[in-house]
């Protein structure tokens, strides 16, 4: 068995002295994460992951540091990888590194680095997860098999990762089970919209010091997150238009007061383009054709196929960089396009990921969720959270900002449940 000391020694971490700065980040953010910080407290007291190995394969920044120091302070051995090769936040790395969480992140890294270092997770000997995309789950499934049928089980919070593994469920391959973070109440309702909405935008911000007023955005899908990607849109002054193949969805943006018509006809009114959907090539080669000279294309899917990058060369003479995180596609027709952030997660790579606030709501699930699978042992597939676990959650946030509630008396919890 790999112990920490040994996984310690093959962590990526070239350089320490990022440590300090890394430390005052996860300080911040820990400060600003209450409901967090009281499950630290709680489950460092009766230790439910006391003895065990838990490996993560996230986001690495401040933010999903509290969270990993939190699962070690519950008594576990903790293993963690990026879930992308470019939101990876070296100095926050460091820092874990510090505080004995073992750890395979470096950013930058090509592809072939990045999957080596989530096999290095998978070399700790996890008996839990915690996973983003559903990564650690694919390659066990994929590749390990074996060592899949060890794993007691986890959780899952991206819309990407429970599509793969609902997938990976209805086909009766998933080995074990994985409780379904994302379709909590206190993750998507608050996270994909109010998380992803602020911080996708404060990405493409920061990343090209544009404005947002009087532009016409473009929001490619009307999920969760393209709905919150539509009204931060909206907020900052632009003209909307969503695109969409789910009729319902569709017809909800309609009456939200968006615009509502296919991509190739978006395509030819967009300053700005985010895409949301899960799905592949959402943005393809008849689109990027007519699109206007100067368009903006981000993502803010998990993976970096939304907008097709084949399509783009195959379209463009060369690529340049010429802002941090912007790549100019010079096409063959003299127009210019720019893709953000290579195509991947455009509010980590461009910003820091969603506010501390929201991420304590959905590091609150994950870890609560964990526990839950640890605990009671269920059956391999794809559970949902319970909702007392998304009633607690909520309650203590509301507390954490001094508001209270109302409850029902005995004779209206009664009317409730009677049907005479």
């Amino acid at each position: 068995m790999t112990t920490i000391q040994d996984a310690a020694k093959l962590s990526q971490i070239r350089d320490l002295a990022l440590a300090p700065r890394g430390h005052e980040k996860i300080d911040w953010a820990l400060a600003h994460m209450p409901i967090l910080r009281q499950l630290q407290e709680e489950f460092s007291q009766t230790r439910p992951f006391a003895g065990m190995r838990i490996g993560v394969c996230l986001h690495i920044e401040a933010k999903t540091a509290c969270l990993a120091l939190a699962v070690q302070a519950a008594g576990a051995e903790v293993a963690i990888a990026a879930s992308n090769p470019l939101s990876t936040q070296d100095d926050v790395v460091a820092a874990l590194v510090e505080r004995g969480i073992v750890a395979f992140a470096k950013r930058g890294v090509n592809e072939e680095e990045f999957a080596r270092q989530i096999d290095q997770v998978l070399d700790f000997n996890p008996q839990a997860l915690i996973d983003d995309g559903a990564d650690l789950s694919s390659k066990l499934h994929l590749h390990r098999p074996e060592q899949a049928n060890q794993i007691i089980g986890g959780c899952e919070e991206t819309t990407t990762g429970i599509t793969r593994l609902s997938a990976m469920a209805r086909s009766g391959e998933l080995r074990y089970p994985m409780m379904a973070v994302n379709d909590a109440y206190c993750k998507h309702l608050f996270d994909n919209r109010y998380g992803t909405g602020q911080s996708a935008w404060e990405g493409i911000i920061r990343a090209t010091n544009l404005s947002v007023a009087g532009s016409t955005a473009v929001i490619v899908g009307y999920g969760f997150v393209g709905k919150g990607l539509a009204m931060r849109a909206r907020g900052l002054g632009a003209k909307v238009i969503v695109t969409e193949v789910n009729p319902v969805r569709a017809l909800e943006a309609v009456m939200d007061g968006f615009e509502v018509m296919p991509i190739v006809e978006a395509a030819r009114l967009g300053d700005f383009f985010v895409t949301a959907t899960g799905n592949v090539a959402v943005i393809d080669e008849d689109a990027l054709a007519v699109m206007k000279d100067g368009a903006i294309l981000t993502n803010a899917g998990h993976f970096d196929v939304e907008i097709s990058k084949p399509a783009l060369f195959r379209l463009s003479l060369h690529k340049k960089k010429v802002r941090e995180h912007v790549e100019q596609y010079s096409m063959k027709d003299g127009r210019s396009l720019y893709l953000l952030a290579e195509g991947r997660l455009v509010n980590l790579i461009c910003a820091d990921g969603h506010p501390v606030e929201v991420m304590d709501l959905t590091f609150a699930m994950q870890f609560l969720g964990l526990e839950y699978v640890i605990r009671h042992r269920l059956e391999p597939g794809l559970h949902s959270m319970p909702v007392e676990l998304d009633m607690r959650v909520a309650k203590m946030r509301l507390s954490a900002w001094g508001m209270k509630l109302d409850e029902l008396t005995p004779e209206q919890s009664a009317y409730l449940n009677s049907w005479k």
